[in-house]
Parts: C-alpha cells; sequence; structure tokens
C-alpha cells in the first residue's frame, strides 16, 4: 500500500475551504489516462503523474459510495526522470493550480516524454489484455508514419468551444467552465494559421475545424448559441478568412453552406475520399495510411473473396478492400451514421460489387446469408459487443480485422472471440494520439481449427 499523507485541517478563519488535498505516491498506469494510487485504504485514480512520484493532489471526486476517489496532481514532490515541461501551458495541470483552476483537457500526457507515454501505454493493453481477454502478450507501441520528434502538430480536427467574451476557448477537463485559447499545439499549422483566437465568435457556441489532407481550404463549422440571428452569424463567417465556412446543426449532422464546400477532400495512398464536415474521419495526418497498410498487411484479401467491412464510415477500408477482391468479389459496408454513409455512396460510386448499407451492424448480420471470408470491424470506443462477436463467429470468416480506439472494450471483445474459439494471431499498436493516453490497435484474429 503507498504512504499517505493526510488532507490538511480546514482553515478556521471562516473562509471557504477548497477542496481537500493529500500527499500520495503514485503507482501503476491505468487505462483512462489515470494513475493508480491509495489514499486510507481507497484507490484513487490520479491524473498528470507518473509512476514513482511523489505528488500532492487535489481531489476532484470524493463521493462516499464510490469505489475509488479521483484527483489531480497540484505539485510534485519528488518527480520522475520521465517527466518534461508541458506541451501545452494552458492544458498543464501545475500551472493551472497555481492559478486555481483545472488544465484543459486533450493533452493529458503532455507532461511526459514520448518514448515513456508508449511505453505506459503498452503497459495499459497489456493489462487491459490480462484481465480482459486472459491472454498475456508483449506490447510494443509504435509512433505513426512520419512523427515528428516532439509529438506535435498532427491533429487535423479540432473542437473549440467559445467563452462569454465571444474568444475562442477551450473546456476544462470534466467541466462545463471554459477557457480561452491562443493556439493548439498539437493541431496542424492550417489550424492555428486561421488564428480564430483573434475573431469575435459572440453568439457562436461552438467552432470545429477540419484540415483536409487532399489539398484545398480547411472546413470551419459553427454551431450557433440560442436566439443568435443569421446575421450575426454570417457576419462571424464573413470575419474567418482563408476557410470554407458552414452552420452545423450537432442534432442532425447536417451543414448549411455560408461560404466555400461543406465537405472535405482526403487523399490516402493514392486515392481520393469525399467526407462532409460533419462526417467521422480519423484526426492524426498519418493514421489513414497507417492503418489501411496495417489493415491490407494483416488480412491480404485476394480476388474474388467476400468482405464485410463494419462500422465502416466514409469507406477507408471499403475502398482498397473492395479494390482488391475485384469484381469478382464483394464487399458488405455497414454503418450507422446516415451522413457518413453518403459518403461512402459517393466513394463507392460505380462499384457494383459493393453493397453499402446504412444501419445497425448487428440488425444487418442478422439478415445477411452470404458467404464472409474476411470480416473488419472498426466500431467506435464502446466496442462490438458479444452480439456482433456471436453474429461474426457463426459467420466463420478466415480470418477477422479488429480496429480499435480502446484497449478495454477491444480486449473485453476478444474474451467473447476466445469463448468461440478464436485466436489473436497478431497485434500493431501506434500512438495515433501524443500526449494524450488514446492510441489505436489492429488485431488480426483466426478461427478455431476445423
Amino acid at each position: 500500500m503507498t504512504d499517505a499523507v493526510p488532507a490538511a485541517a480546514a482553515p478556521s478563519t471562516g473562509e471557504q475551504a477548497g477542496p481537500p488535498t493529500a500527499e500520495l505516491t503514485i503507482g501503476r498506469p491505468a487505462h483512462g489516462g489515470h494513475f493508480v494510487a491509495r489514499h486510507e485504504g481507497r484507490v484513487v485514480f490520479v491524473r498528470h503523474a507518473l509512476p514513482g512520484e511523489r505528488v500532492r493532489v487535489r481531489f476532484t471526486d470524493t463521493s462516499d459510495d464510490a469505489s475509488f476517489w479521483r484527483a489531480d496532481v497540484v505539485e510534485v514532490l519528488k518527480a520522475s526522470p520521465h517527466r518534461v515541461d508541458h506541451v501545452w501551458p494552458v492544458a498543464d495541470a501545475l500551472r493551472a493550480a497555481a492559478r486555481g483552476r483545472s488544465a484543459v483537457g486533450g493533452a493529458e500526457f503532455g507532461h511526459i516524454d514520448l518514448a515513456e507515454q508508449r511505453r505506459l501505454k503498452a503497459a495499459v493493453v497489456e493489462e487491459q489484455l490480462s484481465r480482459l481477454a486472459g491472454t498475456d502478450r508483449a506490447v510494443v507501441v509504435e509512433p505513426a508514419p512520419g512523427e515528428s520528434e516532439d509529438g506535435l502538430g498532427w491533429r487535423t480536427r479540432a473542437a473549440f468551444a467559445v467563452d462569454a467574451a465571444g474568444r475562442l476557448a477551450m473546456h476544462l477537463h470534466r467541466s462545463h467552465e471554459v477557457l480561452p485559447v491562443q493556439e493548439m499545439p498539437l493541431a496542424v499549422g492550417p489550424v492555428n494559421a486561421l488564428r480564430l483566437w483573434t475573431l469575435d465568435l459572440s453568439g457562436i457556441e461552438r467552432v470545429d475545424v477540419a484540415v483536409p489532407s487532399g489539398g484545398g481550404d480547411p472546413l470551419v463549422l459553427l454551431v450557433p448559441a440560442a436566439g443568435t440571428t443569421p446575421k450575426r452569424v454570417g457576419t462571424v463567417a464573413a470575419s474567418i478568412d482563408g476557410a470554407s465556412v458552414g452552420v452545423l446543426d450537432p442534432g442532425s449532422g447536417q451543414v448549411e453552406r455560408l461560404k466555400g464546400r461543406t465537405w472535405l477532400q482526403e487523399s490516402v495512398l493514392g486515392t481520393d475520399y469525399r467526407v462532409t464536415g460533419a462526417g467521422f474521419w480519423q484526426i492524426h495526418r498519418g493514421a489513414p495510411e497507417a492503418l489501411v497498410s496495417a489493415v491490407l498487411d494483416g488480412l491480404v484479401p485476394s480476388p474474388g473473396e467476400r468482405v464485410a467491412d463494419l462500422y465502416a464510415g466514409a469507406g477507408l477500408f471499403t475502398v482498397p478492400m473492395a479494390r482488391a477482391v475485384g469484381p469478382d468479389g464483394a464487399v458488405l459496408s455497414v454503418e450507422g451514421s446516415a451522413g457518413t454513409s453518403r459518403d461512402a455512396r459517393r466513394n463507392l460510386h460505380g462499384q457494383g460489387h459493393v453493397s453499402i448499407v446504412q444501419g445497425r451492424v448487428d440488425a444487418v448480420l442478422g439478415r445477411w446469408t452470404d458467404r464472409l471470408d474476411i470480416v473488419l470491424l472498426d466500431p467506435p470506443r464502446a466496442g462490438a459487443g458479444k452480439k456482433v462477436v456471436r453474429q461474426i463467429a457463426a459467420a466463420r470468416p478466415r480470418a477477422v480485422g479488429y480496429v480499435s480506439c480502446d484497449p478495454a472494450s477491444f480486449a473485453r471483445d476478444l474474451g467473447y472471440f476466445h469463448a468461440a474459439g478464436w485466436t489473436l494471431d497478431s497485434l500493431r499498436v501506434v500512438d495515433l494520439y501524443p500526449h494524450t493516453h488514446h492510441l489505436e490497435s489492429f488485431a488480426r484474429l483466426l478461427p478455431p481449427a476445423a
């Protein structure tokens, strides 16, 4: 059990006491960007720490009925050799604590050197595989292709809030409170080149920015606050230079064009894709190429084979799969989002051997009766779940490819595959989100021997 010093007594001057604090010794990393410590016998998940450090924390969640508490580091008493100056000042918990607030989210590993970030992520994946899937496997987290030495400048998508004064802002972690920002070092250059922080964004609630890899201007999507007039929205749009601008309805995902175009052209390994402004696309500038290469190398689709691409998005994997199996093969593309499914139809126009179905994956698989040689799935963070895994296993493809952005849901689903007799044949983990706890993986699963 790690040592802990009880929090200091509340002041007796009549001033309101702040959140309680304690000194803790930090243990292993945990899923979700936390590190494990103990305080008076209770597990505490601590952010902005490193294993082996002695720190002072401020508790952020101390519910009596909670199985664990949460805390943020506010002072480092004994630092890890892997601690570095934070890459983004407004996301630095220590600077934020000195100003009496929390840090903005989005760079919770920015205080850790990149090599150690990847070792910590590997340890988390190993722990999840062991605990949830009963699999012991050594994991190495690879850098993304073309990654910069400092791990900055990779985000092609960024979402911002707007503060009460109309300034570009971001949310503090687990809070509705926002803080003005002047740049985002994790974002690619064209995001910051827009200098949106110099504009009066009054009347706007949210600003989404996307930069295409296939050329063309960035796309800025504005979400107006309630009661904002179209005239005011138009004034804001006119003040944004060097970008297409649209109005996004976050409920429906519909985009109204104000100037320029409402879609982006993405280019991956010589293939162009059209993605609507609100449609899903990989965030890291090198992610599409890295993942398409991993999928094709891992599954090796051959002419004439029948493939299912589940949670297919705009067709990032469907397009190369359709090319690989050729007109004598067949590809089933399933996507739940109506808008993103429309993107897939555009990107696969004229491909008669591709069936694009918009709907729930379990519902589509439940009525699909044709042979499947390969199944590829790229589910959301929640994973595929037991029902879909059982449906895939029942189809008896020769291989399953599983793209995942969450090691816990992947390990859980892997456990379901194991229960059906499948084995994990290969696993690649790529650091597509430097300075955060997130990662991406691709696994090849093989069926039980006949």
